[in-house]
C-alpha cells in the first residue's frame, strides 16, 4: 500500500510505479492519485508515449473512460523539456519507452519531484516488458495491479494476447488481448502453440 511521506519531507522526491496487466486498472489508479493532487494544488505534468493513440492525442484514458490531459513525447528525453516547475510527474504506458526513461525518473527524484509511473510489468509472452524492471527496481513505493482471469475467474497477472502477431508491441484492447491467471495463461500459450 502506498504510504504519504512524511511531513517536513516535501523536499525529497520519490518514485512509484503502478504495474500489472491489461485491464487491472493502471491508469485508473493514476487518475485517482493525479485527481487528488489536483485537489491539493500540486503542479504537474503529465505525459504519454506518442506511439499509444487508442484514445486519442493529450490525454491519458482509462479503459472506463476517465482522463486527463497529458503530452505526448516520443523519447524520454523529451519528458526532461517539460518538468520544469512541476512537483509531480506522470507517466503513463513507462513499457513503451526508451531505457532513458530510468535515468530521468531518477533525475527527476533527487530534484524533489514525486514520479509515478504506470506500466505492463510483462509482455505477451509473459517476460519482463522494456525498461519496467529496472523502473520497479529503482521504485520507492510499488503498486501491484490484478484484473480477473477471463477464463476462470481467479486473479489474472497476465495479458494474453489472442491474435498470433508475434511483434512485441501490438496496441490494442479486448479485441487482441485479455487478462488471464497464470495457469490459464500457460494453457493459452500451449494451445496457441500447437496450431502453429
Amino acid at each position: 500500500m502506498f504510504l504519504e511521506p512524511r511531513i517536513g519531507d516535501e523536499s525529497r522526491g520519490w518514485i512509484e510505479v503502478i504495474a500489472g496487466p491489461m485491464f487491472s486498472g493502471k491508469t485508473e489508479e493514476l487518475l485517482r492519485r493525479l485527481r487528488r493532487a489536483k485537489i491539493a494544488n500540486v503542479r504537474m505534468a503529465i505525459f504519454k508515449p506518442q506511439i499509444d493513440v487508442r484514445y486519442g492525442q493529450n490525454r491519458i484514458v482509462s479503459h472506463d473512460a476517465n482522463y486527463f490531459p497529458s503530452l505526448e513525447v516520443g523519447h524520454a528525453a523529451d519528458i526532461r523539456k517539460h518538468t520544469k516547475n512541476a512537483e509531480l510527474v506522470a507517466i503513463d504506458e513507462t513499457q513503451f519507452f526508451d531505457n532513458e526513461i530510468i535515468e530521468v525518473c531518477e533525475e527527476l527524484a533527487l530534484k524533489g519531484v514525486r514520479v509515478i509511473c504506470t506500466g505492463l510489468d510483462m509482455d505477451y509472452l509473459g517476460k519482463p516488458f522494456g525498461p519496467m524492471p529496472e523502473v520497479l527496481a529503482i521504485a520507492n513505493y510499488i503498486t501491484k495491479i490484478h484484473a480477473i482471469c477471463v477464463q476462470c475467474g481467479y486473479p489474472a497477472t497476465h495479458s494474453f494476447r489472442k491474435l498470433k502477431n508475434k511483434e512485441r508491441v501490438m496496441l490494442g484492447e479486448l479485441e487482441s488481448y485479455e487478462a488471464r491467471c497464470r495457469k490459464c495463461f500457460a494453457e493459452g500459450m500451449a494451445a496457441q502453440e500447437k496450431f502453429t
